[in-house]
């Protein structure tokens, strides 16, 4: 029994007998009743009372009739959401992503690519840049959306927006600068607050400039970095788009004027990996965001 033989059924009843069902079917007559004894030798039953102009079907048979029609429907269904998930509008996207992202312009990616997707979830697993790359590498996650700088092997990268590191905190915390942005000096002169992602390159980068701050907290996080700042205890030191999660009366933040400290996001996959058609779309989308 297959969906062929089940649609030549369906048609059998609704045309009433064998000879209509044939030519709304465009064949001859003789293969049809093959199919239909076929189909009762198969189910080892009777489906139609014979003898009469117009088939009448047995208890048997109206079964199978309710249930074909429900098998046609659901493979009909089936042929669709397949059809869909393979043009990438529905499914599940299963995004890893950086949580100074995640929490800030991420949000923004996803409305807007439901927007366009209203039949696609989402699955997010929020991890460091490092985490997420083995996760890469190791086909748990088909994409990811990180911070420059990083290293791997096999990588194909989307670099969207630049960005400024910023040295974030409340008013008085910045009793020795003015304006809008600050320099290494300026900064190595506050006790320091960072996620460990930052720490070898801020090491780095005021070695190379002869300058030794005083690091009052390293952490993991880049929102742990912001509550921190809060508190007055320092001035931390956050990538551009993560300051939404500190933009609190009292809080200001500025630019980092050092080349050395500039960071883009990226969407990061591995360059043998299959990306699905709902992954592609997703990426397609953040990218022409900074196509303008």
């Amino acid at each position: 029994m297959d969906l062929k033989q089940l649609s030549y059924f369906i048609t059998v009843v609704e045309e009433g007998n064998i000879s209509l069902a044939a030519k709304k079917l465009h064949m001859s007559q003789p293969p049809l009743s093959t199919q239909m004894k076929l189909l009762e030798e198969e189910l080892e039953c009777t489906l139609f009372e014979r003898g009469s102009r117009k088939i009448v079907l047995t208890e048997a048979g109206r079964i199978l009739y309710h249930k074909a029609l429900s098998m046609m429907s659901m493979a009909k269904q089936t042929k669709k959401q397949i059809k869909d998930y393979n043009d990438g509008t529905t499914g599940v996207l299963r995004i890893g992503v950086i949580s100074s992202v995640s929490s800030t312009i991420f949000a923004d990616y996803i409305k807007g690519f439901h927007d366009q997707y209203p039949g696609v979830t989402y699955e997010i697993t929020e991890a460091n840049t490092y985490e997420l790359l083995e996760q890469i590498q190791t086909d748990l996650l088909e994409f990811a959306i990180i911070r420059t700088p990083f290293h791997g092997h096999n990588l194909h990268c989307e670099y969207l927006n630049l960005e400024s590191m910023l040295a974030i905190g409340k008013q008085e915390a910045f009793s020795f600068t003015d304006g809008d942005t600050m320099n290494l000096q300026e900064l190595a002169s506050y006790p320091l607050i960072y996620y460990r992602r930052w720490e070898s390159i801020l090491e780095e980068t005021f070695q190379n400039n002869n300058l030794n701050p005083t690091v009052l907290c390293v952490n993991d996080d880049a929102r742990t970095t912001a509550y921190l700042a809060q508190t007055g205890l320092g001035v931390g030191i956050i990538p551009e788009s993560a300051f939404p999660l500190i933009q609190t009366e009292g809080c200001v933040a500025k630019k980092i004027s050092d080349d050395a400290l500039l960071s883009r996001i990226a969407v990061v996959y591995h360059d043998n990996t299959y990306l699905s058609t709902i992954a592609k779309n997703f990426i397609t989308f953040i990218v022409s965001l900074y196509d303008h």
